[in-house]
């Protein structure tokens, strides 16, 4: 009875011992992948490319800090009609050393609208008899704004201060600081328009002003013949022998002054001959002179008188960049 009883408990504990092997097996089988099965690899994120490098903008080159800008203006003649000519040695010797503008054009004919777009950045007019005052911003509003000092010394001028008409060979519309408003209501401003022979005065007594403007009478500026005629009855050699004369005279001991070492010298044309519209004005040179200024340079940028007015500004570190010539191109490449 006891030997029945312990077979009977034996097989039960086997019987229930293989159910909860069963139960266990089970459990694995649902949590691990068949036998030969192969373990899936993980996959990594894929990696952040690296930035491409910027390239370093190219430098902009720039225009030097000037200690005094001189602007000669001469008159009514095309870059074909100086450069090279061996009439204007001197001149020709200034382009071929120093800077040349070779694909620059004046804005408009006649003169008076140019002499404008070099110190207002507007034409303004184109009546050469134009008697009104300009009260648009101008350059020597720009100047004053920033402490800056200027003077027209202007050759045949009746006496300093005067603003009134031609008074041959004075010719007021190539003289364009008698019409701003700037200066006609300023009795102090007007003193800054002094006869050509105080020139050598200030020169000597190291009282230069920082905004210069050289001003030939018209025997002297290639507009008409040369004294004692004047007028027009002349070969155009005489008086494009008489401008460059007047400048070998007068602007080369400027430029060899060694206390005007840090000076920029720009020689412009107003226009070219009516005959060439071209941009308005007609191909016309530009020269332009000084320490910085790269040695036998060449340019072949389109730029207009704006673009002087611009330059000016920018040697003198003005703030203020009247009319057009605040968007006008710059004339950096000019520079070392």
């Amino acid at each position: 009875m006891f030997r029945a009883s312990a077979i009977f408990l034996i097989a039960t504990l086997a019987l229930s011992g293989m159910v909860g092997c069963g139960a266990a097996s089970s459990t694995v089988a649902s949590n691990t992948a068949p036998a030969g099965t192969p373990t899936p690899t993980p996959v990594s994120p894929a990696p952040t490319p690296a930035p491409s490098p910027t390239p370093a903008p190219s430098p902009t080159p720039a225009v030097p800090a000037a200690a005094h800008v001189f602007l000669v203006v001469l008159e009514n003649h095309g870059f074909t009609d100086v450069i090279g000519n061996p009439t204007l040695p001197y001149l020709n010797s200034l382009a071929t050393q120093h800077a040349l503008a070779t694909n620059f054009f004046s804005n408009t004919h006649p003169s008076i609208g140019n002499y404008f777009m070099l110190t207002v950045g507007q034409i303004e007019t184109n009546n050469d008899a134009f008697a009104g005052a300009i009260t648009d911003d101008n350059l020597v509003r720009a100047l004053l704004a920033d402490g800056k000092t200027w003077k027209a010394y202007v050759q045949s001028l009746p006496s300093a201060g005067y603003l009134g008409n031609d008074v041959y060979p004075y010719l007021k519309h190539h003289n364009p600081f008698p019409y701003f408003s700037d200066v006609v209501n300023s009795a102090s401003q007007a003193q800054n328009i002094v006869p050509f022979g105080n020139l050598q005065a200030d020169v000597a007594a190291g009282t230069l002003p920082d905004m210069v403007y050289l001003s030939p009478d018209a025997e002297n500026d290639a507009h008409d013949c040369p004294a004692p005629n004047g007028g027009s009855a002349c070969p155009d050699a005489d008086k494009l022998a008489a401008a460059d004369s007047w400048l070998s005279t007068n602007l080369d001991p400027l430029i060899n002054n060694p206390a005007l070492a840090n000076s920029v010298f720009i020689i412009d044309f107003d226009e070219a001959l009516d005959s060439d519209i071209t941009h308005g004005g007609g191909r016309i040179p530009l020269v332009i002179v000084g320490s910085h200024v790269k040695a036998g340079f060449q340019s072949v940028t389109l730029y207009q008188h704006e673009s002087v007015l611009r330059l000016m500004t920018d040697l003198l570190r003005l703030t203020n960049h009247p009319g057009q010539s605040a968007t006008a191109p710059s004339m950096a490449e000019f520079f070392q």
